[in-house]
C-alpha cells in the first residue's frame, strides 16, 4: 500500500513539473537566432525566420537609434523610441527589448499596457511621475515621483504611464521583457479604434452623454510610439 501512494505521488510530482514548464515560452535551443525576413534559406522560430547563424553578423545585435532624442513636439508632449526586434533582429527568441522616451516639460507618456511584457524603467534626466493601476477589482493605484538614477517596475499587462513634472526635458530608458512587448495606448484604443466603437457602448461603459463620446471620438489622438 506504501508503494502505491509514493507511486501515486510522484506521478502528481511529475505532473505538476510538466505543467509549470509548459507554462511558459521554452528557452532558445541555440545561442541566437537572428530574425531574417526571407524564407528561403531559414527556419521559423518565435515568429521570425532565423538566419543561418554562420551569417550571422555584429550588426544584427546592434542598434544607435536609442542614442537620438525623439521629437516631442506633438500633441502628448512625448516620444518612445523603440528597440525590439524590428530593429535589432539578434534579440528574436531572446526574451527583451529596450526603449528611450522623451519628455517635454508636462509632456505626458499617455496611459497604457504592454500584454506581453513587465517593463522596469530608470530616468537618466529629469524629474518623472509615474504609476500603474492594478487588476480589477481592486483598481489600486501605485505612484511615485522618481528622479535621475531612480528605477520603477511596471508589472506586466497593467496600466501604466509617466508624467514629465520638471521645468526641463526628461529622458528615460526602460527594458523590456520581450523581444516585441507590444503596446496599448488606452485613449487610442478605446475612442481611435478603427472602424469606432459603438456609441452605445461607450455611454454605457463610462456613463456619459453621448454627445460626450461623440466629441471624444472625433479627436486625432496621437500615438508617440
Amino acid at each position: 500500500m506504501a508503494n502505491i501512494h509514493y507511486f501515486t505521488l510522484t506521478i502528481a510530482i511529475l505532473a505538476l513539473a510538466s505543467s509549470l514548464a509548459y507554462a511558459s515560452d521554452p528557452s532558445p535551443l541555440q545561442d541566437f537566432c537572428v530574425a531574417l525576413n526571407d524564407s528561403k534559406t531559414a527556419v521559423f522560430v518565435n515568429g521570425k525566420f532565423c538566419k543561418n547563424p554562420k551569417l550571422a553578423t555584429a550588426d544584427d545585435f546592434f542598434f544607435s537609434g536609442l542614442r537620438n532624442a525623439g521629437n516631442t513636439s506633438n500633441p502628448v508632449g512625448s516620444a518612445v523610441t523603440q528597440a525590439n526586434v524590428a530593429q535589432i533582429p539578434g534579440l528574436n527568441t531572446l526574451g527583451i527589448s529596450l526603449v528611450r522616451i522623451d519628455y517635454a516639460p508636462n509632456g505626458l507618456n499617455p496611459p497604457h499596457t504592454h500584454p506581453r511584457a513587465t517593463e522596469a524603467l530608470i530616468v537618466l534626466e529629469g524629474t518623472l511621475y509615474v504609476g500603474f493601476v492594478t487588476s480589477n477589482p481592486e483598481n489600486r493605484l501605485f505612484t511615485k515621483v522618481l528622479n535621475k538614477g531612480d528605477v520603477f517596475v511596471f508589472p506586466e499587462g497593467l496600466i501604466h504611464f509617466q508624467l514629465n513634472v520638471g521645468k526641463t526635458n526628461a529622458v528615460a530608458i526602460a527594458g523590456l521583457s520581450s523581444q516585441n512587448p507590444g503596446v496599448i495606448t488606452i485613449a487610442n484604443a478605446v475612442f481611435g479604434s478603427n472602424p469606432p466603437i459603438s456609441p452605445d457602448v461607450l455611454t454605457k461603459a463610462f456613463q456619459v452623454d453621448k454627445k460626450v463620446i461623440d466629441y471624444l471620438q472625433q479627436q486625432l489622438w496621437w500615438d508617440n510610439n
